[in-house]
């Protein structure tokens, strides 16, 4: 589960976050938003410990991840797939390099990373595009390969960062429906968007984000603080 815990961040002259306080459980598929500099980043960056709290405690399976050394940090992030809007492929790497990358700077195994790589892209319907380049796919493809990169490590949280802000919407259902099926299989999702649309019509939880607060955590049309 991940608490936070009357969370204040400041920055300066700005407070990004105000007594922020949240729980997501194991297995949600939850939507961020409000406006840009509303507090969405900021949450994220806190949750992948690149920022601690000025303030209060973020909580990920009871342990207050602050607390955590330097040499743990790159350990506890293995836990977390992250997706972003522009996608951040290796140009001179082929959709499998792109991939089993991810896997070699964890020193994962040749045999592991041989018999991994093939399943994920196979989970996000790339089978034929191994030796494609990021320059031959599509928009929607790039962002299958990125989201094939953050799965391969098996993590328990999936973070997308406006996944779907570069892509047509034809193409941004079709990868709203791969981060639906993903967190079907048990991983958390997170995402942060300002797409409208998407978020009325998927009946997922939505924490609103203003001026560093939260001024909304709906589920289904019904509030759902702290179920």
């Amino acid at each position: 589960m991940i608490e936070f815990v009357k969370v204040t961040k400041d920055y300066k002259n700005v407070t990004a976050l105000n007594n922020f306080s949240v729980k997501i459980h194991d297995g949600e598929f939850v939507f961020l938003i409000g406006a840009s500099g509303a507090g969405k980043s900021t949450f994220i960056r806190l949750l992948l410990r690149e920022l601690t709290a000025t303030s209060g405690k973020v909580l990920v399976d009871g342990a207050d991840i602050a607390a955590l050394k330097d040499a743990q940090i790159p350990y506890y992030r293995r836990r977390i797939g992250m997706v972003f809007q522009d996608f951040k492929l290796i140009p001179t790497m082929n959709v499998y390099e792109n991939v089993a990358f991810a896997m070699r700077v964890t020193s994962a195994k040749a045999s592991l990373i041989k018999s991994r790589v093939p399943e994920v892209l196979a989970m996000v319907g790339l089978t034929g595009r191994e030796k494609a380049f990021p320059n031959e796919l599509s928009g929607g493809e790039q962002q299958r390969v990125s989201i094939a990169r953050a799965l391969v490590n098996r993590p328990v949280m999936l973070i997308a960062d406006e996944p779907t802000g570069n892509l047509d919407p034809d193409t941004s259902w079709d990868i709203m429906k791969l981060l639906v099926q993903i967190n079907e299989q048990g991983t958390t999702v997170i995402m942060a968007t300002h797409g409208k649309e998407l978020v009325d019509t998927m009946e997922k939880r939505v924490l609103a984000f203003d001026h560093g607060s939260l001024v909304r955590d709906e589920l289904r049309g019904r509030y759902s603080v702290d179920e």
